[in-house]
């Protein structure tokens, strides 16, 4: 996280007292104090529970690498089952740890896409079960929405700058996404470009297969890249020369593919980190060569780095580097909300519900469900230029 510095014009932020913050009741203060939350969009159960003002009075996980390492990446169908075991316990310790009892929440909230599918049928169907029998208010919210809202999280460890407000530049990378957004506010994003094939979490735990890491990978990667000389192999960087902020890896793993295969067996054990330096490198300079295009381009001044892949050290080190040298208002939430965590959802839940939205009984999960608008221009995943 950087020092702030002065941004052009701005707006403040969702917990500020000003319009664009929650909506108040008459009393003066927000209808919606408290939430319980809920995330099982992929493989970690979690629950939180969250004040209107992004403090973080509990926030727990429940992870299963332990359950997917055997088959080398997560499977869905255990996934779901597991979160079926763990999902009410941690509901249960959620509002222990909080001290707090269900007269105390005001509403429930939950990722209702995007994901697994499995997984988030169990986290929406658990949601609206405990809204029912426990007369509350429900609201399902989109995962990507908690990732760009997650800088304004705040505990006895962390909190959002001073200063920090829209509109800001946001990068949301994990293993499914690798997008590039405009924040001008609660539910004004635009999506200034996205991946085209593989996100860099994607790319990070494929190469980690290749390699024969285990899972999960992109830790495993920067672990081993920890050791080695980034510049020992030369990985191409998709796109990076061109006028816009679109992404590629598709073509980085097939040349990590070829470098691996070109390489004797007994030489890889020794080669190994400088493999994994070089292609995290590769991935790292075109992640930060397009947030830095577009915070030049957008004239904003902030930034924000979040989701899972942002927990990499040298995606980490590497920002805040580009960020003093330019001046730019960098926040990286700390990594417990960066990746996949019930806290980020709550926030933009009672962010929502204070503005009157609600959601209703029949909401189903949805594993594709876009944020925000595209800027003309920008590709969906999956289409190339013709």
């Amino acid at each position: 996280m950087m020092d702030p510095t002065p941004a052009g014009d701005s707006k403040a932020g969702p917990g500020a007292e000003s319009g664009d913050g929650p909506s108040r009741s008459t009393g003066g203060g927000p209808r919606f104090r408290r939430v319980l939350a809920i995330e099982t969009s992929c493989d970690d159960t979690s629950v939180a529970v969250i004040a209107h003002d992004g403090r973080v009075l509990a926030n727990l996980a429940a992870g299963q690498d332990d359950a997917h390492r055997p088959f080398g990446g997560i499977v869905p169908e255990i996934a779901s089952r597991n979160h079926t075991h763990h999902l009410l316990p941690l509901v249960d310790q959620a509002l222990r740890g909080a001290a707090l009892s269900w007269d105390d929440i005001d509403g429930i909230v939950v990722t209702s896409a995007p994901g697994l599918i499995g997984s988030l049928l169990v986290g929406v169907v658990t949601a609206k079960t405990l809204a029912l029998a426990e007369n509350k208010p429900f609201l399902g919210v989109n995962h990507l929405e908690g990732h760009l809202l997650a800088p304004f999280l705040r505990d006895d460890g962390y909190a959002p700058p001073a200063g920090f407000e829209y509109p800001y530049v946001g990068l949301a990378i994990s293993g499914g996404h690798t997008s590039l957004y405009r924040i001008d506010g609660l539910g004004e994003y635009e999506v200034l470009g996205q991946t085209v094939d593989d996100a860099a979490g994607e790319a990070f735990d494929k190469f980690a297969k290749m390699a024969g890491l285990g899972f999960p990978g992109g830790a495993r990667v920067d672990r081993e890249a920890r050791s080695g000389d980034p510049r020992a192999f030369a990985f191409p960087r998709a796109m990076i020369h061109e006028d816009h902020f679109m992404f590629s890896f598709s073509g980085l793993k097939t040349a990590a593919r070829k470098a691996l295969d070109a390489l004797p067996e007994a030489a890889r054990a020794a080669r190994l980190p400088d493999l994994c330096a070089s292609y995290q490198e590769a991935i790292v300079d075109v992640l930060l060569d397009r947030l830095a295009r577009a915070v030049k381009a957008e004239g904003v001044g902030r930034a924000v780095l979040t989701g899972g892949v942002s927990a990499n050290s040298r995606l980490r080190a590497r920002a805040e580097e580009w960020a003093r040298a330019t001046g730019v208002q960098l926040v990286v939430p700390p990594i417990r909300y960066c990746t996949d965590n019930a806290a980020m959802v709550g926030y933009a839940g009672i962010l929502r519900l204070n503005r009157g939205e609600t959601s209703p009984r029949s909401l189903g999960p949805s594993p594709k469900a876009p944020l925000g608008r595209r800027r003309e221009g920008v590709r969906a995943p999956g289409v190339r230029r013709s």
